[in-house]
């Protein structure tokens, strides 16, 4: 499906992209499934704002103004974050898009746009322009709180069936949120949300491949895992920041697992892209969250493991580890 979406957009690129096109057209957004006009209206309003001045600022080759958005600081703040890695425009100037409830407001899903990272790291990607979709979400009374990448919506629907009950729902739902800000505030290097996110003694677990051999005769390759503090990983993360101007992560595969007795524990797996200026791999990440605290949820574990060994031999996925692995 990916790669027919791409396919559509390249075919699309003259006409949904010219520049003379991008400065003259404003985006249009009809929500649906939302009674309250006014709200439903200030949403439609927001978002058009947004994508409008992302397209126009692309376009010119500057930085988006902020300053007719009518959105919060913070809002701001992760919009410039992550416009300093990969520029983006919206692939369509007319949206129509369900609005769905949340806990404490909306979300408006499924946003398609490119992202174009920046001329000195595009031979770093695969393509010069990235497929992503964005999460729009926004309080009760239509004031934008939060802009985030989000999970392919085939996976977003996988881990909603999933659900065994309206609970377990509610906590994927949740669960989803806070994946596609944790993803989001990697690409766009947020220091401050990484060290809220991860409790402070929560354990940090990173895999790699190692070569074994006996004498002249070698043997198979080996995963070593190797344990951090939160502070010393996110020491080392500030400093891999510092020095790499792109990071995009990027999940295609997730797991979510309630905890066999904990029903706010959860285990959640995910096949993770990793790509920086000169750097990519591809591995799987597996976090232990606890919603304990459903407005500040906790990472407790972060794993990460390759997906291949070095003669690019697929990992067994059973050999990842998992939430039966750690007493919680």
């Amino acid at each position: 499906m990916k790669q027919i979406k791409r396919l559509l957009l390249a075919a699309m690129t003259f006409v949904t992209l010219s520049p003379a096109l991008l400065k003259a057209d404003d985006v249009t957004v009809q929500l649906l499934y939302l009674d309250n006009e006014s709200v439903k209206a200030k949403m439609e309003k927001t978002i058009a704002r947004i994508l409008t001045e992302a397209n126009t600022a692309e376009a010119a080759g500057r930085e988006m103004s902020y300053a007719k958005l009518g959105v919060a600081s913070d809002v701001q703040n992760s919009l410039s974050m992550l416009w300093e890695n990969s520029p983006f425009v919206t692939i369509d100037d007319a949206i129509i898009e369900k609005c769905e409830k949340i806990k404490g407001g909306y979300q408006v899903r499924n946003i398609g746009l490119l992202l174009k990272p920046l001329p000195e790291f595009r031979a770093s990607v695969e393509d010069n322009e990235d497929y992503q979709e964005a999460v729009f979400s926004f309080d009760t009374k239509g004031n934008m709180t939060a802009f985030s990448l989000a999970i392919d919506s085939h996976l977003y629907g996988q881990i909603l069936r999933e659900g065994k009950d309206l609970n377990d729902l509610y906590r994927r739902k949740l669960i989803t949120d806070y994946v596609e800000k944790f993803r989001t505030a990697y690409n766009q290097k947020d220091m401050a949300f990484l060290d809220a996110i991860f409790s402070d003694d929560a354990l940090i677990i990173t895999g790699r491949v190692t070569k074994r051999k006996t004498g002249d005769m070698p043997l198979p390759d080996k995963v070593e895992l190797t344990k951090q503090s939160k502070r010393e990983y996110l020491t080392r993360l500030q400093r891999v920041f510092n020095n790499n101007k792109y990071i995009h992560v990027t999940f295609d595969d997730i797991q979510v697992k309630m905890h066999p007795i904990k029903d706010d524990v959860y285990g959640v797996t995910l096949h993770q892209g990793y790509t920086s200026d000169n750097y990519h791999d591809d591995g799987y990440l597996f976090m232990i969250w606890d919603f304990q605290n459903e407005s500040r949820p906790q990472i407790h574990v972060r794993s990460w493991q390759p997906d291949k060994y070095s003669d690019g031999t697929p990992i067994d996925p059973a050999s990842i580890l998992q939430l039966s692995d750690f007493d919680i």
